[in-house]
């Protein structure tokens, strides 16, 4: 998908995971002039924040050129990381205030980079509570899931 001009891609993503950690997937949907892509994924040990995060850097990387985007989450910790934290973390070496590493940091730095290549606007949802495309995003992810839960049970 690709955008120009005024164009605006409008994403909606969720991160799903049975256990933290376990088997956990991620999902996105695109949207730009009235198409629609989705994509989603998993890995067999994981954490939701992780999923979480790889729904938006997989959502970006998807974007052949630059873009004007809106994502849609209902991941606070990804949009406050993103949006706020991640400054700090950078002056500090990528250690949390209290001279801790940053979780997720590899994830987080790749977050960063797709951004970068976007103007990007984040948009907090409320998780299960109607709203349609997180619904379906919600509905994604486990799908993705899915095929790491029957390694891992079996």
């Amino acid at each position: 998908m690709s955008g120009e001009g005024g164009d605006r891609v409008e994403i909606h993503t969720d991160g799903a995971c049975s256990g933290n950690p376990g088997p956990g997937g991620w999902a996105a949907i695109l949207r730009f002039n009235g198409a629609e892509k989705e994509l989603k994924g998993g890995e067999a040990l994981t954490t939701n924040n992780r999923m979480e995060l790889m729904a938006v850097i997989e959502a970006l990387a998807a974007l052949k050129r630059h873009c004007a985007v809106d994502i849609y989450s209902d991941s606070q910790y990804m949009r406050d990381g993103i949006t706020k934290w991640i400054h700090g973390w950078k002056r500090n070496g990528w250690k949390t205030a209290d001279r801790k590493p940053v979780k997720n940091a590899e994830l987080w730095q790749r977050l960063e980079e797709e951004k970068g290549r976007h103007d990007v606007t984040f948009h907090w949802v409320r998780g299960h509570d109607g709203n349609e495309l997180n619904e379906r995003a919600d509905e994604l992810a486990r799908a993705g899931m899915a095929p790491f839960k029957k390694k891992v049970a079996g």
